[in-house]
């Protein structure tokens, strides 16, 4: 990291001291599960890719002083909390088999780089250990992107992207096992808490006519969202399981670093105007003056997010890349022709290697954050 980044990047708060003061304006959005958020605190120590995807709050923060080149860049509807794990299957109104952005709960206007830095350093993190480069992996997400934006067109993968489709069935995700998992209990687990009626109303109101509810039960799940309120039901639907989550909704954490009031909930906004085939399954109720809501999909061994850790080891990840690259582009022509033109336009100003250089730096600095989460004082440590 070129030193004068890191110095403005060493005068913002620490990361213990940013994590509280997020928290603290999130219960001022709507309640938390105190438990759940102890549990990504562990989380966030594991490893440095959980981290990542842990911390928006943070990287919202970092990016102004790490990439101040960027933050002047044209503004368009983004998904903000992007990252190589954000992408995942579902099944559209034909029946067919789509990849693509998973969750968009982070979505506001921010400057159109911030999507790309994200996706391309949480590349490097995450394939540290192969062959690709820094520059091959910031090359291949830009040469999609850039190609996206010139001719958007969904992922379906049908008599298209085989590749993808073999990847996307591929057998660690098993109907059999992704049911077990979703279903388990032990004779030791404490009964399922109660929902209460909002909840109980929203998942009975998305299942299938005529389905047999077995179970309503929290779920942990995801990490930049774990501390939200989530349950998942469980029921029986033409002899088999079927299921439907309910995660809350409050506003980005974008508006949170801005020092502004919350502003409303983006991601329905964001998902609709995109160019893609819809989830017919995926709702956004939001209260009315949309700063809080839900977001209730539905839950099946296809219908989920794509983790790489599932893939197989023998995958061609810069054709991966490119593909989430052409995906983001999906996302951004959402926000229309004369911003995505406004973009096409900044990026033929942009230096050659500006997408690697900020993502190495954004890496950088996230890594040095998580190395100083690890050292922090827990809660239960005694004094020395």
């Amino acid at each position: 990291m070129p030193e004068g980044r890191k110095l403005r990047w060493r005068n913002i708060m620490n990361i213990q001291a940013d994590t509280a003061a997020y928290e603290t304006w999130l219960k001022t959005q709507g309640p938390v599960v105190l438990k759940d958020m102890e549990f990504k605190h562990s989380q966030m120590a594991d490893s440095l890719f959980p981290f990542l995807r842990a911390t928006f709050y943070r990287w919202c923060r970092l990016w102004p002083e790490v990439c101040p080149e960027l933050i002047t860049a044209p503004t368009l509807l983004a998904v903000g909390d992007l990252h190589v794990e954000n992408f995942g299957t579902w099944r559209d109104a034909e029946g067919r088999l789509v990849w693509g952005l998973n969750d968009a709960d982070e979505a506001q206007v921010m400057p159109y780089p911030l999507d790309l830095v994200r996706l391309t350093a949480s590349a490097l993190i995450a394939l540290d250990d192969h062959a690709l480069s820094p520059g091959d992996i910031a090359g291949a997400i830009l040469e999609g992107y850039e190609e996206g934006l010139t001719e958007g067109w969904p992922f379906v993968l049908e008599e298209n992207h085989g590749w993808l489709r073999e990847l996307a069935l591929g057998e660690l995700r098993d109907p059999r096992r992704f049911w077990e998992k979703l279903t388990a209990t032990r004779k030791s687990d404490p009964p399922d808490p109660d929902p209460g009626p909002e909840i109980r109303a929203l998942l009975n109101a998305h299942l299938p006519a005529g389905a047999e509810l077995r179970r309503i039960a929290p779920r942990v799940a995801g990490l930049g969202s774990l501390g939200r309120r989530r349950f998942v039901a469980v029921a029986t639907f033409g002899g088999a399981a079927v299921a439907r989550e309910v995660k809350a909704l409050y506003p980005s954490a974008w508006s949170w670093t801005q020092g502004t009031a919350a502003t409303p909930i983006r991601c329905g906004d964001l998902v609709a105007a995109a160019v893609r085939c819809p989830d017919p399954f995926l709702a956004y109720p939001l209260s009315p003056d949309r700063l809080s809501g839900w977001v209730v999909r539905r839950l099946a061994p296809h219908c989920t997010r794509v983790e790489l850790a599932t893939l197989p080891h023998r995958r061609d990840d810069r054709q991966m890349l490119r593909a989430m690259g052409r995906e983001t582009a999906n996302i951004h022509l959402g926000s229309g022709p004369a911003p995505t033109a406004t973009v096409r336009a900044d990026l033929r100003h942009r230096p050659e290697h500006w997408l690697r250089d900020a993502a190495e730096a954004m890496a950088e600095a996230t890594r040095a954050d998580w190395k100083a989460w690890r050292e922090r004082p827990r809660p239960d440590a005694k004094p020395g």
